[in-house]
């Protein structure tokens, strides 16, 4: 039998479509919400992202207003920008593409937003808030993740959840998220023993290596849920993920496909991040 395919565009046009009703009460109450985007340099993938975002927001009815600086801005110039968005009460989330340009400290960019407008939820502030279960944005691809499994009508709590991968964007939070939701959680990664042993005890796999055949069908045990975070390339040059698709398929119990699984949800969750940030800063409910 083959495996339910979790449609992540499907999916995020849902979660806009909710996004543009909330949108629409905020408006009603006098605020209209803000998304500032920043982009240094011409990174080719970068402009991609940046564009899906300004188009998500005019869907959904949040104003965007961007600044595209050349590949030579000092740190200091986007410092002082960043603390311009800070300072505009028009302005209710401020997200810095990353990456930067080598002569700009990225932690000091990160650093140096609001936490009260950091939607990417990369402040240490947010994830502190993340790891002590306190109220506040939550990371973009993670939180989809959350919203692909939930959505798709699978549980999680009780589930036994194996992630590869443990970078502070997706393996460390996603973790922090599902064990939120009370599933029991491992986090592998590249020097973890028995990997495949691992994953065959896991009721949901979550791969977030950005290698090609990370997870492949004899990793997996049958039923099994798995979300594919990697975006890569394979010999062919075709775009793939980390899951050996076409064999997991079958064992699988539902799977994410690549592209159009879990990349639709990151810029879903961003718009929702800018939503709260917009009521929290207006003190609206």
């Amino acid at each position: 039998m083959t495996a339910q395919l979790i449609d992540g565009k499907l999916i995020s046009a849902q979660i806009k479509q909710e996004a543009a009703v909330e949108a629409a009460k905020i408006k009603e109450a006098g605020v209209i919400p803000c998304l500032a985007v920043v982009l240094v340099g011409n990174d080719s993938a970068s402009q991609v992202y940046v564009n899906n975002k300004k188009k998500a927001c005019e869907v959904v009815g949040i104003r965007s207003v961007s600044y595209e600086l050349d590949g030579g801005t000092t740190e200091e110039e986007l410092l002082r920008l960043v603390a311009q968005l800070n300072a505009d009460e028009a302005v209710h989330g401020i997200l810095v593409q990353m990456p930067l340009p080598k002569q700009i400290n990225e932690e000091k960019v990160i650093l140096a937003i609001d936490a009260k407008k950091d939607v990417d939820c990369f402040h240490p502030m947010n994830v502190g808030l993340l790891h002590t279960g306190g109220k506040g944005f939550l990371p973009c691809t993670p939180a989809g993740i959350i919203e692909l499994i939930k959505r798709s009508g699978h549980t999680i709590q009780g589930q036994n959840c194996v992630i590869i991968g443990r970078s502070n964007i997706v393996g460390k939070p996603v973790a922090m998220l599902l064990m939120q939701e009370n599933g029991t959680v491992t986090i592998c990664h590249s020097k973890t023993r028995n990997l495949a042993e691992v994953c065959r005890g896991a009721d949901i796999i979550v791969s977030a290596t950005g290698k090609v055949n990370t997870v492949t069908a004899d990793m997996v045990k049958a039923g099994a849920v798995v979300i594919d975070v990697g975006m890569n390339r394979n010999e062919a040059g075709k775009l793939c993920g980390d899951v050996d698709f076409e064999h997991v398929k079958e064992i699988a119990g539902a799977i994410t496909p690549v592209p159009g699984g879990v990349g639709p949800m990151t810029i879903a969750m961003l718009i929702k991040n800018c939503l709260v940030a917009a009521k929290m800063q207006n003190n609206l409910k």
